[in-house]
């Protein structure tokens, strides 16, 4: 690849620029599915219930949520090279915590130090990708990074239960902080350049403090189905934080430079892209979070093997994710992305339809069709958003995206166990067998599932004229 100029005029190998980027992009994706197939090994350990070890990826979801809307500011003001190495070394910093960390709640800290991490580089390195291509490559380009995306947290419960066949699941975060630490010296020593221009404008912590009620809400959500809550106190927390919310929104709409500019929401096309690329990444992420869940409780085998009935799927999603950028180029966004909801919707029905005939080899197939759809959906759908606005729009447009994404995809994770929970409490408790409950929990989450793939369906149906390259 020849090279190509950064903001200070001089020239660098694009290639291994994005290389590097990406290589630091798919470490920390892994990191936020692979304790899917843990689950089970640390409830054990530290003897808690999976309503609370969910929390280890719940909560990581929810803090990318409240910093991801930061991103645009960040690179609007900050120079790349430094945002990227900080970004690196904050996410080896909480990995480390977790390394050493006595307890779940020490855990919890470098949790959250890793989804402060992610929830900036995420939408970050898509505006980047988005910035230093012309507009004629980004399907191509942005095909690659559906690669990794979708990929990497395909792979995350597949590296895990590789990982914790022959280690302890400390092991696990061991090798994102060798890795991570790589890219850390590959970023350092010049393969990552200045390569966005700075627009500086002043932070506005009043958004940011009042994003936060966004975990107030989907927490109250994470309660509902659970004994001994105080009721009282989440209603209180609940109304508090959708008046937050409902404040941020109206706040930015009226600030000069808002936090999170909503205002590219007035593009129809980014509105239809930015609900196709959610439910699509509902349906990657729930899957792979509940099937390695089903895989164990259901069909009773190892988290090895668990974390190896979704490699097929994951392939599948990896060749399938640089093609899709070409098929939009040659027949429109429109047809790529409907072909992409239908296999989804497909996958969801024959999981809904099949529940308690379903063994390994159904379940993988499943698994394929419904990651496979995802390819088609996600990366050509965040290329159609970034199309249809003007170029200075891109940063905000793309943190829009990402943040409504990751909203999406941490109610997506929070439906699907609570339903789960509560299916097989009333079950149980109206005299259904332990087994026969487990699967009408199951059975309740797939046609749920469907029913949102169905809804993503009919939004590309009626896709009108998407933008073209």
């Amino acid at each position: 690849m020849e090279a190509s100029i950064d903001q200070q005029g001089r020239q660098y190998n694009r290639f291994w620029f994005i290389f590097t980027l990406l290589a630091g992009t798919f470490t920390m994706s892994i990191s936020q599915s692979s304790l899917s197939t843990a689950y089970p090994t640390l409830m054990h350990y530290f003897n808690l219930p999976a309503s609370t070890i969910q929390w280890l990826t719940t909560g990581f979801m929810l803090i990318m949520c409240v910093t991801m809307p930061i991103s645009s500011w960040l690179l609007n003001n900050l120079r790349f090279k430094p945002l990227f190495l900080s970004i690196l070394a904050i996410f080896d910093i909480g990995t480390l915590i977790i390394v050493v960390a006595p307890t779940f709640w020490l855990m919890m800290l470098g949790r959250v130090m890793e989804a402060v991490a992610v929830g900036v580089l995420f939408p970050s390195f898509q505006t980047v990708l988005l910035t230093i291509t012309p507009k004629k490559q980004r399907a191509t380009t942005m095909g690659t990074a559906g690669l990794v995306m979708g990929s990497a947290l395909a792979c995350g419960p597949i590296v895990s239960g590789i990982v914790l066949n022959y280690f302890t699941w400390r092991g696990l975060f061991v090798f994102f902080m060798v890795v991570i630490t790589l890219v850390f010296l590959l970023a350092i020593g010049g393969l990552i350049r200045n390569v966005m221009p700075l627009h500086p404008a002043t932070l506005d912590f009043w958004s940011v403090i009042l994003s936060v009620g966004l975990i107030g809400i989907l927490y109250v959500v994470n309660q509902i189905g659970k004994t001994n809550v105080n009721w009282l106190v989440n209603i209180v927390i609940l109304v508090v934080s959708i008046a937050a919310m409902c404040w941020f929104v109206v706040r930015q709409f009226r600030l000069t430079t808002p936090l999170l500019e909503l205002r590219v929401l007035k593009t129809l096309n980014f509105d239809l892209a930015v609900l196709l690329t959610g439910v699509s990444y509902i349906a990657l992420i729930v899957t792979t979070i509940i099937f390695p869940l089903y895989y164990q409780e259901v069909l009773h085998v190892s988290p090895f093997i668990s974390g190896m009935a979704l490699v097929p799927a994951a392939v599948f999603l990896s060749i399938l994710n640089p093609l899709t950028g070409k098929l939009a180029d040659k027949l429109g966004f429109r047809f790529v992305m409907l072909t992409g909801m239908s296999m989804i919707v497909v996958g969801w029905l024959a999981i809904s339809l099949l529940v308690g005939h379903l063994n390994l080899l159904v379940m993988i197939l499943c698994a394929m069709i419904i990651e496979g759809g995802n390819a088609f959906v996600m990366m050509p759908a965040v290329t159609m958003g970034a199309n249809s606005l003007p170029s200075k729009l891109v940063p905000d447009g793309t943190a829009v995206t990402t943040t409504i994404r990751q909203i999406l995809g941490s109610t997506g994770v929070a439906a699907a166990t609570l339903i789960l929970g509560i299916v097989m409490t009333r079950q149980v408790n109206s005299g259904v067998s332990a087994s026969a409950a487990q699967l009408g929990g199951y059975r309740a989450v797939f046609l749920t599932f469907f029913g949102i793939a169905l809804i993503g369906w009919l939004l590309a149906w009626v896709l009108k004229n998407p933008t073209k390259q």
